[in-house]
């Protein structure tokens, strides 16, 4: 049997890596599209979800032109940044950046109730990964209307239950304010107690992931406290 020489070897197996690569390359770049295009729908359908619009991937589109009506984006003082489309902007990234450089999201809708809801998306970390989602709130920018949250790797059963409509709903109908101090929701191991306008039930066996979401929630809408203030009804 012939033996192949090293050289042989070693180019046969550049040739193999360099086709690869490139066909893995190429693959990627005609995907792109379409993954960035499920990305934006996603995001409008978690966004629908927040305002409580039960919606599928099919109706995302025509649903959100319904009841979105407007996206604009703030600094840290408050004040309106023109020039910057809020859906893009990546929260993520934002938050790299020194506060006062940051640029802060914010959508406006109408749902079926007539009641002028302001969304505004929100991140963090989980027990093992990246947690976010949306809250809105109502025109007194203070009760919060609706939630949507998910993450990346939280544990099923556990952590995983923030994206459940069951851990959800508590947060209906919560106040972000006492008064005119901004204190947000607290997320309570062993239940929040009864008539509490500011605790909701931690996930059982959850700790660390509803901790994380509390303090996502404070964090990132505590950086709108100007906002919400000025605009408080």
């Amino acid at each position: 049997m012939k033996q192949f020489s090293n050289k042989y070897i070693f180019i046969f197996s550049a040739v193999m890596v360099i086709a690869v690569a490139a066909l893995l390359s190429m693959a990627a770049t005609l995907l792109q599209p379409a993954q960035e295009r499920n990305l934006e729908i996603e995001k409008k359908k978690n966004m629908l979800e927040s305002i409580n619009v039960q919606v599928t991937k099919e109706n995302t589109e025509e649903l959100y032109d319904k009841y979105i009506k407007e996206g604009f984006v703030l600094n840290s003082k408050g004040e309106p940044v023109a020039g910057v489309d809020a859906f893009t902007v990546v929260l993520k990234n934002e938050q790299k950046k020194p506060p006062e450089e940051q640029y802060l999201p914010v959508f406006r809708a109408v749902p079926d109730d007539g009641e002028k809801v302001t969304i505004f998306p929100v991140e963090g970390k989980g027990l093992w990964g990246p947690i976010y989602g949306y809250v809105s709130l109502k025109s007194d920018m203070n009760t919060i209307y609706g939630t949507n949250f998910d993450h990346k790797g939280e544990t099923p059963g556990l952590g995983a239950e923030i994206n459940t409509t069951a851990f959800e709903s508590q947060f209906l109908g919560k106040k972000l304010f006492d008064n005119d101090k901004f204190v947000s929701v607290q997320v309570i191991k062993g239940g929040a107690p009864e008539g509490d306008i500011h605790g909701v039930d931690a996930i059982s066996g959850g700790t660390i992931t509803s901790k994380g979401l509390q303090k996502m929630i404070f964090d990132c809408m505590e950086k709108y406290n100007s906002y919400l203030l000025k605009n408080r009804i």
